[in-house]
């Protein structure tokens, strides 16, 4: 509930902090989501031209190599995993975060 409301708090005020982590798992994940959708076996009711869409976002969409040659070059942006200690420090530092806040 707490994480609820302080993500919809950050929404409000344009401050969502997303860490390099989350945002190589999400572009990851993204490219899974198209793929999926591309696949008339797994989504039988999407329609051709939606189907034709993902196809076409795919064409030049990062794959693995890409993303962890990224992920090497710019790690304040995109990282692979993130150290636990690390990730620890950058979240109890977060603007976000209240002294009640007991997600991590």
């Amino acid at each position: 509930m707490i994480k609820k409301r302080l993500l919809a708090n950050s929404r409000a005020s344009g401050t969502i902090m997303t860490l390099p982590d989350e945002r190589y798992r999400a572009v990851i994940q993204t490219r899974l989501f198209l793929k999926r959708l591309c696949d008339p076996r797994l989504t039988p009711r999407v329609p051709k031209d939606i189907r034709q869409q993902a196809l076409w976002c795919l064409r030049h969409y990062p794959d693995d190599w890409d993303m962890d040659l990224a992920a090497e070059q710019s790690p304040d942006v995109f990282m692979v995993r993130m150290d636990p200690v690390h990730k620890f420090i950058v979240d109890s530092e977060s603007p976000l975060r209240r002294e009640d806040d007991k997600s991590i």
